[in-house]
C-alpha cells in the first residue's frame, strides 16, 4: 500500500466494541483490572496492557501503530515534544564520560541542549564538518555512543550524505542519529540511507496545523544493540527491542514528558492528509525559491533542490523533494525587519512546516542567546530569514513577497 493508505487503514490493537470508524481518545490517567494478578502480570511485563498514562495509553498506542504502518519501522515511541524525544533517546544511550559527534549546524534549542545539559552530565560533544569523512573517523573511539545530526539543517539547509557517515559508523558500531522533521518518510526513506534511529517533532508536518505539540523516536532496526555499551544488559533480556525496552521501562517512564491522549488523537489525523500537505508545501517551496533568486533586493537563497545550491547533489540523491523550508538573505538586519513587517499572508513566526506560511529572523530570535562570533560560526547572518513555506496559493505568496520588497 501507498503512504496514504497505509496512513488510513493502519490496524489499531483492537477494535472499539462500538465500531467507531474514529479511534477514541481515552482521556483517562489510569486504568481498571479485573483481577490483582492480571494488574501485576502488566506491571512485570508479563501481559501487556495499559495501567497509566504516563507509560503507555490506548490512545498513544494508535498513533504510534500508525506511525510504525507509514514508516516501516520496528518500533516507536511517541513523546510530548521533539525536544522531549531528543532529550529522551540521549538519556537512554548515554552516561557520564561518554562522547558523541554532532555538527555546530543545529537547531537552535537543540544546540543549547547540547551545549548545556550535556557538558553538565560529563557527556563530551565532539562537533565536526560532516562532509569531512576523515574528520569523523578520527573523532570516533570506545566512548562513541552515536552520531547525531539533521537530515537539512535548520535554518542553514545543510545535508548530509547519510550513506557516506554510515559507512564510517559501520566500522565502529555506533549508531546514527538524525532528526528527519524536515524530510518526512513520503520524501525521505531514512532506513534505506542509513538513519538507525529517527527524531521528529510531530508538531510540525505530522499535526500540519499548528495545533498541537509532539515528538517521535523511531527505532529502524538497523542498529545492533548488542553493540552499543550502554544497553548490553538490555539486550541480553529484550534482544533486538533494548532500545525501545529502555525507553519504555525506564527514560521514558521516568523522565514524563508523555504525549497526552487528546494530541495523540489529533497527531493520528494530521499523519493521514500529510502525503498532500507536504507534496504541496514542497512544491510551493521549490517555486518561492527559484522567485526570490530574481530579486536584486536578496543577496542569497538556500533551498535543496535549487540546482545551484551546494546542498543540491546530497539532496537530490537522497530526498524526492526539498522540503518546506527557505533560507534567504538581505544585506543588513533592517532591510530583512523592513520585508518581515511588510508582509500580509506571510505570518512572522517561529513554528515550521504549518499550513500557514511563517517567516522569522532566527539570527535576532531562535539565536538570541548567543554572541555573534558564535553566530557567525554557525553560518548565520544578520539579515537572513527563514521561511517555512506552507500550503497557500503558491501565486498568493510570490505576491506577498513582491509587495513586500516593494519601498
Amino acid at each position: 500500500m501507498g503512504f496514504t493508505t497505509k496512513a488510513l487503514h493502519a490496524k489499531p490493537s483492537h477494535k472499539d466494541q462500538h465500531g467507531a470508524m474514529r479511534f477514541p481518545i481515552y482521556q483517562s490517567s489510569a486504568f481498571e483490572f479485573e483481577k490483582a494478578e492480571d494488574l501485576e502480570a502488566v506491571f512485570k511485563g508479563q501481559k501487556a496492557g495499559h495501567v497509566y498514562s504516563r507509560s503507555s495509553n490506548p490512545s498513544i498506542e494508535e498513533f504510534e501503530l500508525k506511525i510504525k504502518a507509514v514508516s516501516g519501522a520496528f518500533g516507536v515511541v511517541a513523546t510530548a515534544t521533539g525536544m522531549a524525544a531528543i532529550s529522551n533517546a540521549l538519556f537512554a544511550l548515554l552516561k557520564s564520560g561518554d562522547n558523541i559527534i554532532t555538527t555546530k549546524y543545529l537547531f537552535g534549542n537543540t544546540l543549547s541542549l547540547f551545549q548545556t545539559l550535556l557538558s553538565d552530565f560529563e557527556v563530551e560533544v565532539r562537533y565536526v564538518d560532516l562532509s569531512d569523512l576523515e574528520a569523523i573517523r578520527a573523532s570516533l573511539d570506545a566512548k562513541t555512543r552515536f552520531l547525531f545530526c539533521e537530515s537539512v539543517s535548520n535554518p542553514q539547509l545543510i545535508v548530509p550524505d547519510f550513506n557516506a557517515i554510515k559507512s564510517i559508523l559501520k566500522e565502529h558500531h555506533v549508531p546514527l542519529i538524525a532528526d528527519t522533521t524536515a524530510t518526512p518518510w513520503n520524501i525521505f526513506d531514512a532506513k534505506k540511507h542509513g538513519v538507525d534511529i529517527e527524531i521528529i517533532s510531530a508538531t510540525k508536518y505530522i499535526s500540519g496545523g499548528g495545533h498541537v505539540l509532539g515528538g517521535l523516536i523511531v527505532d529502524n532496526g538497523t542498529f545492533n544493540w548488542k553493540n552499543h555499551a550502554n544497553l548490553e544488559s538490555y539486550y541480553k533480556k529484550f534482544g533486538p527491542n533494548a532500545f525501545i525496552a529502555r525507553l519504555r521501562k525506564e527514560t521514558y517512564r521516568n523522565l514524563g514528558a508523555s504525549l497526552s491522549p487528546q494530541s495523540a488523537y489529533l497527531l493520528s489525523l494530521g499523519i493521514e492528509t500529510m502525503d498532500l500537505r507536504v507534496q504541496r508545501s514542497c512544491q510551493n517551496a521549490l517555486a518561492v525559491a527559484k522567485h526570490l533568486q530574481t530579486k536584486a533586493e536578496i543577496i542569497h537563497v538556500e533551498y535543496p533542490f535549487l540546482e545551484t545550491s551546494t546542498q543540491y547533489a546530497n539532496a537530490s540523491k537522497q530526498f524526492s523533494a526539498g522540503g518546506g523550508i527557505i533560507s534567504f538573505s538581505f544585506n543588513d538586519k533592517e532591510s530583512a525587519y523592513a520585508f518581515l513587517n511588510r508582509l500580509n499572508i506571510i505570518k512572522r513566526g517561529t513554528n515550521v512546516q504549518d499550513n500557514k506560511s511563517l517567516a522569522i529572523a532566527t539570527y535576532h530570535t531562535i539565536y538570541a542567546e548567543y554572541s555573534d562570533e558564535q553566530k557567525v560560526g554557525y553560518g548565520l547572518s544578520e539579515g537572513m530569514i527563514r521561511l517555512s513555506v506552507g500550503i497557500e496559493d503558491v501565486e498568493d505568496l510570490i505576491e506577498d513577497i513582491d509587495q513586500a520588497l516593494k519601498v
